[in-house]
């Protein structure tokens, strides 16, 4: 496919071919994921490149997961190509996924809440000092280098030695972010980083995202929330059932767009002339089928 075409969905798909000096880090050709006769992908065409970041939209059971798995090597693909600095992959661990330098920070966390903030920077990857057998943690290195970390991030906290557990939501999301950079992510995956914060907190941890794009990483921001996505993303996806609804640029589309079909704005057309039958019920404001596929 070259240039822009449209699906059936009249949304504007990208070329995924790179231009020369602008290969993506980390790019699904076609792919998919069939679980026996389940099809949970389908001809996902996505492109990650440094210093930009990538925002996949979509329902429940939209197929978010699934790409993620692919992405960080917990799944293999059965369609498609999976390409990492454009050489054809098949990551069978997490582990080979974080050699190539992709990281994925997961809704959970993955961290101990009554342990450190230092210790929890280190987790699974600790420092140490001293001859074999006699090796010991190096305490006062990790701390140093988790501040130093944390701050070139802009993020300050004045006590290393409290508990990540009582941290706030969006703190506890930033240092993830923080530890994975240190650690050489080029490319991020977030799930769903902002799902359960409060507007303030999910401002903090958009605001991570953004100087994450800024230090040059990769960032695939998996999201149900539209207006986060438009304040940071530079491309947007929208799964709907297994399949790429949406591939745009931002210049390309505008924040009411992005919602309509991260909303099923073509279900809710069709929604409208039922729900038009039942008195009492105001569908004005719904969209009409001709308003969706003119985006």
């Amino acid at each position: 496919m070259t240039g822009k075409e449209a699906n059936t969905h009249g949304a504007i798909l990208q070329d995924t071919e790179p231009e020369d000096g602008d290969r993506p880090t980390v790019q699904l050709r076609n792919a998919g994921k069939a679980y026996g006769n389940i099809r949970a992908l389908h001809g996902v065409d996505l492109a990650v490149r440094p210093g930009q970041v990538t925002c996949v939209l979509g329902d429940n059971g939209a197929g978010k997961s699934t790409l993620i798995k692919i992405i960080s090597g917990l799944h293999q693909h059965t369609e498609g190509e999976f390409l990492v600095d454009g050489e054809p992959v098949h990551f069978t661990t997490p582990r080979q996924a974080l050699d190539r330098g992709i990281a994925t920070v997961y809704q959970d966390l993955a961290v101990v809440p009554l342990m450190p903030v230092w210790r929890n920077f280190f987790l699974g990857s600790e420092m140490t000092k001293g001859p074999w057998p006699f090796r010991r943690l190096d305490i006062e290195k990790m701390k140093k280098t988790a501040d130093e970390e944390l701050r070139n991030m802009g993020i300050v906290l004045d006590n290393l030695d409290q508990p990540i557990g009582t941290l706030s939501g969006g703190q506890r999301q930033c240092v993830a972010i923080a530890r994975a950079v240190y650690f050489g992510a080029r490319v991020l995956i977030l799930d769903e980083p902002t799902a359960a914060l409060g507007v303030k907190q999910s401002g903090v941890v958009l605001k991570y995202v953004a100087a994450a794009r800024e230090r040059g990483l990769g960032v695939i921001f998996i999201t149900h929330n539209p207006h986060h996505a438009y304040m940071v993303g530079d491309h947007f996806s929208v799964l709907r059932l297994g399949t790429m609804e949406l591939s745009a640029e931002r210049s390309e589309i505008t924040l009411e767009e992005l919602t309509n079909h991260m909303a099923g704005g073509t279900e809710l057309a069709a929604l409208k002339h039922e729900l038009s039958q039942v008195r009492g019920l105001d569908v004005d404001e719904l969209p009409d089928a001709r308003d969706l596929t003119a985006l």
